[in-house]
């Protein structure tokens, strides 16, 4: 007899993940212990900014391999009583004393999980030089003192308490810690916190997981609530951050934090099955999904995604990748492991947050700075090391995103709120949120747990094994089709979140049914 073993499965397991319900404010996040933070800050009088930054801060303390001070992205906020959303872009700018020159290429393409020519000491991939002006903070400061209710100190508090308390030293912090270990190591700050005897902290045998502290993390939330989210940039937690940067061979400058400012502007308005989607614009994925959505407004959609749906999908993003790839230059490196997160807030006035965060890499540039705690970017990343291309690196430039913080309206009313973290993934995935929602009458709940397909590149599409077998059949036959698992690890798809207000008054939210941490939480 002649065995062929069948391919491996991941998770031999049906996973699901409830949605959250309620008349009242709803926060969403990829650590439902920092939704509850946010609903904490609903619950004491907050508003949905409030409660956005709360939940954006105590996930510096709670999952730091995707965010943090050290971070930067983009929200798309629409305030309950104004006809349209605004972005608030505190997205990546290189430090203006970045020189292409101090990243020398040796000649050879990465052979691990990056698709650009190789950097001499991957020096646009971890360490002092691969920092981009860490500017969420400033997002974080703007949003709350132009729209906020609370003081500051009541909206940091949930985040100080769950830096004071440490992160929870589960299987999961393991396994992120584990995929960067070998990159840790190389920096003191780093190791001495993620790899205590030179090794990943592990979680017990059995019992309960217990918590180690993120260095001086916590100190730096508590002086920033009493000093303002600014001192980042113009206060003694600046000073600390350059005097780190300066003495690790860096460029990021005491000039490149005073003059981090965000930039606020009209979110950009696209229409889609008769109501309003409200994007980013700008430098992020938002023109791409609106070249995907204009092809895919005239398919057909019947009772549930078939395989006639999909393929038109996987063309759409195809040739609009292709448009970006062309016209935009290229970002977010293919393969690489970019570990963003998203969160959505809705509160009890109807004002929606949809807010996307990141650190580029899992652990951003592996470098914790030992006077703040900030764990650190490393935007340089984005950034074509090649001279003369669209996006190569050049100090003080923006480079090219993909993420995707969405919002939208019906009249001037928000309905919708949605984002996704995943790198290149991102646009898939929010786009197929989307779509089963307002296209095919979803749930939220039918929406979350609905397989995927995913384009990433123009070559290619991977689609989730789950899929029934005539849409895998008909994706194969129309191009190089990869048949994946929607997993923990690989991360072969993006983990979206979105928030609906439903007809009937209820609000619903809900996370990523692949992580782990992820939840949904609504105010009583």
């Amino acid at each position: 007899m002649t065995y062929v073993p069948s391919p491996h499965v991941t998770q031999n397991w049906v996973l699901s993940k409830p949605a959250a319900r309620g008349r009242r404010g709803i926060v969403v996040s990829q650590v439902r212990g920092a939704a509850e933070a946010g609903v904490a800050i609903l619950d004491a009088g907050g508003n949905a900014i409030d409660a956005a930054v709360a939940t954006a801060l105590a996930l510096a303390a709670t999952e730091p391999w995707n965010s943090g001070l050290g971070g930067i992205g983009f929200a798309v906020v629409h305030r309950a009583g104004q006809p349209t959303a605004e972005v608030v872009d505190f997205g990546p700018v290189a430090p203006r004393g970045l020189s292409p020159a101090a990243f020398r290429l040796t000649g050879r393409m990465k052979q691990d999980l990056f698709a650009w020519p190789e950097v001499e000491d991957d020096a646009n991939i971890h360490g002092p030089l691969s920092f981009a002006i860490p500017s969420s903070t400033a997002g974080y400061a703007h949003m709350h003192s132009t729209w906020g209710k609370l003081p500051l100190a009541d909206v940091m508090a949930p985040a100080i308490a769950l830096a004071k308390r440490g992160l929870p030293q589960d299987w999961l912090t393991t396994l992120k810690v584990g995929t960067s270990a070998s990159v840790l190591r190389r920096y003191a700050e780093s190791a001495r916190i993620y790899l205590p005897d030179g090794l990943p902290p592990v979680a017990p045998y059995q019992g309960t997981p217990g918590f180690f502290r993120l260095g001086a993390l916590a100190d730096t939330l508590e002086h920033l609530s009493r000093a303002g989210l600014r001192d980042q940039y113009e206060g003694d937690i600046a000073a600390a951050i350059a005097a780190d940067a300066k003495d690790m061979g860096g460029v990021l400058s005491a000039d490149d934090l005073r003059s981090c400012h965000v930039r606020v502007r009209p979110a950009t308005q696209f229409p889609w099955r008769g109501k309003t989607l409200q994007l980013a614009g700008g430098l992020t994925a938002a023109p791409t999904m609106i070249r995907v959505l204009e092809q895919m407004a005239p398919v057909a959609a019947g009772a549930r995604p078939d395989a006639a749906w999909f393929v038109a999908l996987g063309r759409a993003m195809k040739k609009a990748y292709q448009e970006r790839l062309d016209g935009l230059g290229d970002a977010d490196p293919m393969a690489a492991e970019t570990c963003t997160t998203h969160l959505t807030v809705c509160d009890e006035d109807g004002t929606m947050v949809a807010l996307t965060t990141t650190l580029l890499s899992s652990m951003g540039s592996r470098v914790v700075l030992p006077k703040s705690g900030v764990l650190m970017n490393n935007g340089v990343m984005w950034f074509d090391p090649r001279p003369n291309q669209p996006n190569s690196i050049a100090g003080g430039k923006r480079p090219l995103t993909n993420m995707s913080p969405m919002i939208l309206r019906e009249g001037d009313r928000p309905v919708l709120a949605a984002g996704a973290s995943g790198g290149r993934r991102i646009l898939a995935a929010v786009t197929q949120m989307l779509a089963f929602v307002t296209d095919f009458g979803m749930t939220l709940e039918d929406a979350a747990h609905q397989p995927r397909i995913d384009v990433s590149d123009p070559a290619y599409l991977s689609a989730d094994r789950r899929l029934p077998h005539d849409v895998l059949d008909a994706l194969s036959a129309d191009g190089p089709t990869d048949i994946v698992e929607h997993g923990v690890m690989p991360i072969n798809f993006a983990c979206p979140n979105m928030i609906v207000a439903e007809a009937a008054g209820t609000r619903a939210g809900i996370a990523d049914v692949a992580s782990p941490w992820s939840g949904a939480v609504a105010q009583l």
